[in-house]
């Protein structure tokens, strides 16, 4: 059995009037609407992606 490490994150902020690559990344992210929650795997893509909309989501929970 593999313990791989996955990340919960909430969209807390709204891409409209913000430019067009944070609304992708939320979308890349499986997001889409307000307070939605995603489990994700924590990878450097995924990584990448929070970066660039920290301030759109929120975190909620990290496993290892």
């Amino acid at each position: 059995m593999t313990n791989k490490k996955t990340i919960t994150v909430r969209q807390t902020g709204s891409p409209i009037r913000r430019q067009e690559y944070q609304a992708q990344c939320l979308r890349a992210l499986g997001l889409g609407r307000m307070n939605a929650t995603r489990t994700l795997e924590d990878n450097a893509i995924v990584q990448g992606l929070i970066r660039k909309v920290h301030h759109l989501i929120k975190i909620e929970n990290k496993t290892q």
